[in-house]
């Protein structure tokens, strides 16, 4: 199992930013050990371009970024995921499609910086702000031993991975 790479699926409701970063996160930090996705219960459309900014300084490929829909994820020929994550308040509480397989899910919430309303260095600031936020949470989750650990543990440490106060100035 150490040599399995997991799928991840980031869900928020536009798939417009935290989904979109948390995806480049999990896919530069987890260095082939993940292969993330990231889509929404209601995609805005496009991706914001804050979050391709932040993408982009991680050295993220953001050619093929796009803003979908979670059901993309739910039909037979879709990869299988082995980790559903949702980034929203929002999206956790909808009813999320069925998922072929039975991958663990977790909700590590985050407050949304395409809400933001200012100058661009404002919009930039907060950005910056949850993209930290976020990197932390991946972080502390692609370096778990997954390859020992059993299904509920790694439930166990996602959840509380989720739980952990986000800090303003992170």
């Amino acid at each position: 199992m150490s040599d399995k790479t997991f799928n991840v699926l980031v869900l928020c409701t536009g798939n417009s930013a935290r989904s979109v970063m948390a995806e480049a996160l999990f896919n530069v930090l987890g260095k082939g050990r993940f292969h993330a996705y990231s889509a929404g219960s209601q995609p805005s459309g496009t991706v914001n371009p804050f979050a391709i900014e932040r993408c982009q300084s991680i050295g993220y490929d953001t050619s093929g970024l796009r803003s979908k829909s979670w059901d993309e994820f739910a039909l037979p020929d879709a990869p299988r995921m082995d980790f559903v994550i949702t980034v929203c308040d929002q999206a956790a509480g909808e009813v999320c499609p069925i998922w072929p397989g039975t991958p663990i899910t977790a909700h590590w919430g985050f407050m949304d910086p395409a809400a933001i309303q200012g100058s661009d260095e404002e919009k930039r600031k907060v950005f910056d702000q949850v993209f930290r936020q976020i990197l932390t949470r991946v972080s502390q989750f692609v370096n778990l031993p997954l390859h020992v650990l059993d299904h509920n543990a790694i439930q166990k440490e996602m959840r509380a991975i989720g739980e952990q106060p986000v800090e303003a100035g992170q």
